[in-house]
C-alpha cells in the first residue's frame, strides 16, 4: 500500500512473512502465492496505486477520493484469497508449540527507533492528505529518500555504499525489464498498434467489452500491469463515462494488477517463487488461476455496478 510496487513488497515483506508462513505448515508453494496475491492487492490499495493514477491522468482526472473504492477493491479480496489459500493448514495448529523462542535482540538493543522510518512514511503520506494545511506535499520519492537517510541511524550500523552497490546489482533485472516495458509500449504508440487496440476498446458491444476487460487487460498487463493501465485502461475508461468514473478506474486498475501474474515477465510469481527457493514459477502460478479468476469477476462487477457503489462509498 506504501509504495504502490508489488514486487517491491515481495521482496521485503513478502521476503519476512514466507519462513513464518511456512514454519505454520502451509506448502511453500501456496505460500508463495500468497504472497505474489497479496503483492498485487497491495500495489492496488490506496495510498498509492499507480496504475489508477496513469488510467486517471490520460482522462485528465486527478487521484482524489479513489480510497474507498480502491479499498472496496482490494481488502475483501485480500482477506478471502488468503484464507482460501492457506487457512486449513493453520485452523488447528498449536502456536505455542509451534513458533521457535525468538530472541528480540534488536529491539532489546534500540527500541521503538527501529520503527522510524516505517512511522516517519506513514506520517509523511497520510499527512498531506488529512492536513494538507500544515504538511508540504513532498512527493513519494522525496518521502522515501528522507526516510532511508533516516534508517541510517536508527539499528545497527552498516556500510552505507557497500550496501547501496549489492542493492543496485540486484535490482538491475527488474530494472531492465522494466526499461524493455516502457520502450516496447514508445514503439507501440510510434507505429500505431496502442491507437487501433484504443479503436477496438471503444468499438466493442457491451457484452464482449467487458469480457475485453476481463481478459485483455490481465493478458496485455504480462508486457508491464502498469502498461495495461496505460494503453487499454484508457479507452476502456472512456467506454465507461456514464458511470461513476472513479469506481471504474479503481477496478480496471485492479483488473490491470493481475498482469503481473502473467508470463513471461510475471514479475510478483517470479519474486514469489524465488522467495520461498522454488526455480519454477510455473508452480506457483497454478494457485494463483482462481484467485485471480475472482478478482476479475471482482472487478468486473465492480464497474456493472458503479454508479451504486459510487453513492455508496
Amino acid at each position: 500500500m506504501i509504495t504502490g510496487l508489488s514486487t517491491a513488497t515481495v521482496l521485503t515483506t513478502g521476503a519476512l512473512v514466507a519462513p513464518a508462513l511456512i514454519h505454520l505448515g502451509i506448502p511453500k508453494l501456496k505460500v508463495a502465492a500468497m504472497i505474489a496475491m497479496s503483492a498485487i492487492y497491495g500495489m492496488i490499495a490506496p495510498p498509492i496505486n499507480v496504475p489508477a493514477m496513469i488510467i486517471g491522468g490520460g482522462v485528465d482526472m486527478p487521484f482524489i477520493g479513489f480510497e474507498l473504492p480502491l479499498l472496496f477493491a482490494t481488502f475483501p479480496l485480500a482477506i478471502a484469497v488468503n484464507l482460501f489459500l492457506g487457512i486449513k493448514y493453520i485452523k488447528n495448529i498449536n502456536l505455542d508449540k509451534t513458533l521457535p523462542d525468538l530472541e528480540a535482540d534488536a529491539f532489546q538493543d534500540y527500541g521503538w527507533r527501529l520503527y522510524a522510518p516505517l512511522i516517519l512514511v506513514v506520517i509523511l503520506l497520510l499527512g498531506v492528505r488529512i492536513f494538507p494545511a500544515i504538511f508540504p506535499n513532498l512527493g513519494v520519492p522525496l518521502i522515501f529518500m528522507i526516510c532511508s537517510l533516516v534508517g541510517l541511524f536508527c539499528g545497527k550500523k552498516f556500510n552505507f555504499f557497500k550496501l547501496s552497490h549489492f542493492s543496485l546489482q540486484e535490482a538491475m533485472p527488474v530494472i531492465g525489464i522494466l526499461v524493455g516495458i516502457g520502450m516496447f509500449i514508445q514503439i507501440m504508440t510510434l507505429t500505431g498498434v496502442r491507437g487501433l487496440l484504443v479503436i477496438g476498446s471503444l468499438s466493442l458491444p457491451a457484452f464482449w467489452r467487458y469480457l475485453g476487460i476481463a481478459t485483455m487487460m490481465p493478458l496485455f498487463g504480462a508486457i508491464s500491469a502498469y502498461g495495461s493501465a496505460s494503453v487499454l485502461g484508457v479507452p476502456f475508461l472512456l467506454a465507461f463515462l456514464g458511470q461513476n468514473e472513479i469506481v471504474v478506474g479503481s477496478a480496471l486498475s485492479l483488473i490491470s494488477g493481475l498482469g503481473d501474474l502473467m508470463p513471461p515477465t510475471a514479475l510478483a510469481g517470479i519474486f514469489a517463487a524465488q522467495v520461498v527457493g522454488e526455480d519454477n514459477y510455473f508452480k506457483v502460478l497454478k494457485y494463483t488461476i482462481i484467485p485471480a479468476i475472482a478478482t476479475a469477476i471482482w472487478g468486473i462487477g465492480m464497474i456493472i455496478f458503479a454508479n451504486e457503489l459510487g453513492k455508496l462509498l
